[in-house]
């Protein structure tokens, strides 16, 4: 299992599972981050207008696979250094057919998942980029109608149900990694 992919909807849990992986000496390659520094890029302030306005326009212009095609070469970097890599933020249905294309079974895909309620409370609460209940339930719709984030969620081999406390999120990550570890020896 060379790359575990990480995906779910916002306030899930995806950056906290990257970052504790990260800990455990995981190297971490985030599509999220390609949007971010596009943003920093053009000199925009971090806003979820910003955001989602260069999201858009980076997969308008460059497809909806975009962020997967960026990161192929840190991916690729990555393998070549470390046995296994963890892909942060899998987000829509054409980046995880390329993934799975240039990777094949060596691709494992993670699901997070928290209700809608326990996510939004998590959003308007985070120090970075908080969100407002409206703001999150239309990154939401976004997501899942114009990114087709659905998809790579529906899909994952493994799900990790994360609506309890951080403690137990990471205990559950650990139990589960030997259950993705076994599966794919």
């Amino acid at each position: 299992m060379p790359l575990l992919a990480v995906v779910g909807m916002p306030g899930s849990g995806k950056t906290e599972v990257s970052h504790y992986l990260k800990s455990r000496g995981f190297p971490v390659v985030s599509l999220g981050a390609i949007i971010l520094g596009e943003v920093k890029r053009l000199g925009l302030e971090l806003t979820p207008e910003n955001e989602r306005r260069v999201r858009e326009g980076f997969r308008h212009e460059h497809g909806m696979n975009a962020c997967a095609l960026f990161a192929l070469p840190d991916i690729r970097e990555q393998l070549a250094k470390h046995r296994r890599v963890v892909i942060d933020g899998l987000y829509s249905w054409a980046e995880y057919k390329t993934l799975r294309d240039e990777f094949g079974n060596d691709l494992v895909v993670l699901a997070v998942c928290a209700p809608r309620a326990v996510r939004y409370a998590r959003l308007a609460t985070r120090s970075s980029r908080p969100l407002t209940p409206g703001q999150a339930f239309a990154r939401d719709v976004h997501e899942i109608e114009a990114i087709e984030k659905g998809g790579p969620i529906a899909i994952a081999d493994f799900t990790l149900v994360n609506d309890r406390d951080i403690q137990q999120l990471f205990k559950d990550l650990d139990g589960l990694l030997q259950d993705v570890f076994a599966a794919h020896v």
